[in-house]
């Protein structure tokens, strides 16, 4: 079951693909034949498994997707058991191989040794048959984010990009595959928030995902669209109303715009999720719901709790898990991957690619719009440009377009019409914070919410006192 309450940038971000067939390769090195044989019937079906005892027996010519490595094994070179070797040799045959290491003793500085030799985890034995199918099944869930193949009509949904930041964000993603506590989500609008909730939701199966969009959800409605309410509860309450938390239950709820809500709602929201209980309008019984909360703000929430604009507390039981998106221009390695990404989409009307030296030019634009603004230019130069490939002049013409309308006096003549437009309405916000000196009268004075007034001044990088 989906409840969506708003449209985002959830189609942008993300491929439609089918999974390979194909299984992940995972190497156990344990020397204790028991123990090996319980971890390979811990592993999950999509791991094709390899048991092997000793170090010098491991297979050359197989890709290995993890790895579970016993840290005191012989290698025949040695004279002291060394799994960090192992671990070493692995990495540097396939520095993306997620390696778990084990150990009965739990010395620090083995510890600290295996980490350095590239292992991701350090599991103590005797081993806990829930902790290794948990780490097994967020190694999995690494890997199912990795791989995929264009396929249009698919429901599997993957991050598009090959960057540093980008993989490191799957990891997290994979990291929090069935765990419930609360995970906010921090990033420029337009970077894919509700992508990243979204991902995280369906890796752990088909389980109701609700979308909100706080900064539409007034003062006097947000109890009975969060809690509902039962019927007479009001005038207008014809029928028993389901709120958002209830039609959450067993699945996801995903607050997006955070910032947005008032502290009088913050402090309601902060019950819940401490509780899971809430009490419908009119009704007289508290009812429960196990519901994860996964919230997502434009902002730095830190920001707002100096300025007493968000509650602490609320913070700190949201941000048990931090995932923060990098901007576009922090991550211009994915630029080509998610220029040809939204270049294919138009395919079925209009065949057209993108020269290399056109991605050169779009690597060099600052992207204050994210991917939003990407897809929104390659949209255009699909439209626009006259020959089959799109040219460097093409993207040049669109992005760096002059405006004629400014004298050269008052603007720079090569920007864009985006950077123009920015510049003034830059000048209009931060006339207006100096008139009033507040955030609630600047944002009635110029006709926009005050969630959305918050945005702008990030965008723009504006400075208030």
């Amino acid at each position: 079951m989906r409840v969506a309450v708003n449209v985002s940038l959830s189609r942008f971000l993300i491929h439609t693909v089918i999974m390979s067939n194909t299984p992940l390769n995972l190497l156990i090195v344990e020397d204790d034949q028991i123990l090996a044989t319980s971890l390979k019937m811990m592993a999950p079906d999509g791991f094709k498994v390899y048991l092997v005892q000793k170090p010098e027996l491991i297979p050359d010519h197989v890709f290995f997707h993890g790895a579970l490595v016993d840290m005191h094994l012989t290698v025949q070179s040695h004279s002291e058991p060394d799994g960090p070797i192992v671990i070493q040799k692995l990495i540097k045959k396939n520095p993306q191989t997620e390696i778990v290491a084990m150990s009965g003793i739990l010395d620090r500085a083995l510890m600290e040794k295996a980490i350095k030799a590239g292992a991701q985890r350090f599991l103590a034995k005797p081993l806990l048959a829930e902790e290794v199918i948990a780490v097994l099944e967020k190694i999995e869930a690494y890997w199912n984010l990795r791989q995929f193949t264009y396929e249009k009509f698919s429901t599997k949904n993957h991050l598009v990009g090959k960057s540093h930041e980008t993989d490191l964000l799957r990891k997290k993603i994979a990291q929090l595959k069935m765990e419930r506590t609360a995970i906010l989500i921090e990033g420029e609008t337009g970077t894919g928030k509700e992508v990243v909730a979204q991902l995280i939701a369906g890796q752990d199966g088909q389980k109701p995902f609700v979308s909100v969009n706080c900064s539409a959800v007034t003062d006097t409605l947000f109890e009975s669209e969060f809690f509902g309410h039962v019927k007479g509860a009001f005038t207008g309450a014809d029928t028993n109303k389901i709120g958002y938390c209830e039609a959450a239950h067993g699945g996801n709820l995903f607050l997006d715009e955070i910032e947005a809500l008032p502290l009088n709602q913050q402090a309601k929201l902060l019950r819940f999720i401490e509780s899971g209980e809430f009490k419908k309008v009119g009704g007289k019984e508290n009812q429960f719901s196990q519901t994860r909360i996964i919230a997502a703000s434009n902002i730095p929430l830190k920001t707002l709790i100096a300025d007493k604009k968000f509650r602490e507390d609320l913070y700190f039981r949201l941000s048990a898990n931090l995932i923060e998106i990098a901007p576009l221009r922090n991550r211009q390695d994915d630029i080509f991957e998610l220029a040809n990404y939204f270049i294919d989409l138009e395919k079925p009307r209009r065949n057209k690619e993108l020269d290399p030296e056109a991605i050169e030019v779009l690597a060099s634009y600052s992207w204050p719009g994210n991917v939003r603004e990407l897809k929104r230019i390659c949209e255009q130069l699909v439209l626009t440009s006259p020959l089959p490939i799109i040219r460097s002049d093409d993207v040049r013409n669109l992005i760096f377009r002059p405006n004629t309308t400014a004298s050269v006096e008052e603007f720079d003549h090569t920007q864009s019409l985006e950077y123009f437009l920015n510049t003034k309405e830059k000048q209009f916000i931060e006339n207006s914070l100096q008139k009033t000196k507040d955030i609630e009268k600047s944002a009635e004075l110029l006709k926009i919410s005050k969630s959305n007034l918050y945005k702008k001044i990030k965008d723009l990088g504006i400075q208030y006192e």
